[in-house]
């Protein structure tokens, strides 16, 4: 049994706002993926926590076949008005409902951080890909983001979690991506950093996109949406820009595995 109900539910719940907003962050890393994979015409993709579809979207432009699988169906909705011929689905990670050997790329952007069993995740994007190609990305380290404070602020309205739960930051320890790589029975290869910034030109604007995210929705449900815009504010507050945006630095750290 992996996650996938559970995110589902708090993933999906502000779909627009995530797919307007906040999903377009991590473009400059897909730029990047997509250089390094050289991903053309006739390539067969598919996105692990594929969200609402950018990823899929860049590839469906260069020429590739793209396939997404997530836990929030109002999110694959969107994905695909993007990519209308597209095959999105609802399912979970870590049993993924493809046949071994399918896909000339597998990518997983900020998902196998949430898998319950992150190694079971990984072997399983390794089999539906034809030539054991995985893409990993999770963020950075927390002390070398200063979206950190978010995560904190956010977290202080919620219990404790548990040492192993999944969440944005599990897998950001150095040596984290390339051991799990390593006990699923693959290679560690090329791994990188990219800077993501979280860059916003107003208050609202940014309410719109930090309020979409899981943690936020989860606190939303504990404390009231009163409280999370407060102490959302309040700690994005110091990253103010003299236009009256918001400028948060961000990195985003990305691992290319082999079979």
């Amino acid at each position: 049994m992996g996650t996938a109900k559970t995110q589902g539910e708090i993933w999906g719940t502000r779909a627009r706002d995530w797919a307007e907003v906040q999903e377009g962050i991590a473009i400059p890393l897909y730029e990047v993926v997509l250089q390094k994979l050289k991903v053309s015409e006739g390539f067969s993709v598919l996105d692990i926590g594929c969200g609402s579809g950018t990823f899929c979207e860049m590839a469906a432009k260069l020429g590739a076949r793209v396939s997404g699988i997530d836990a929030a169906e109002p999110l694959l909705a969107i994905a695909g008005e993007r990519v209308a011929d597209g095959d999105f689905r609802v399912g979970e990670m870590e049993e993924l409902p493809y046949p071994d050997q399918t896909f000339d790329v597998v990518t997983g952007f900020s998902s196998f951080q949430f898998a319950a069993n992150p190694v079971n995740a990984m072997r399983e994007a390794s089999r539906v890909s034809r030539n054991g190609i995985v893409v990993i990305a999770v963020f950075g380290r927390p002390e070398e983001n200063e979206t950190t404070v978010l995560i904190k602020a956010l977290g202080s309205l919620l219990p404790p979690p548990p040492p192993d739960a999944p969440g944005p930051y599990a897998l950001s320890a150095d040596g984290a991506l390339e051991a799990i790589a390593t006990k699923a029975g693959m290679t560690p290869g090329v791994i990188g950093t990219i800077e993501c910034p979280f860059s916003y030109p107003d208050e609202t604007t940014a309410l719109r996109g930090l309020l979409s995210a899981g943690p936020a929705i989860r606190a939303i449900q504990a404390k009231g949406e009163d409280l999370v815009r407060e102490v959302i504010l309040n700690a994005i507050a110091p990253f103010k820009t003299d236009s009256g945006g918001f400028h948060l630095r961000n990195n985003m750290r990305y691992m290319i595995a082999g079979a």
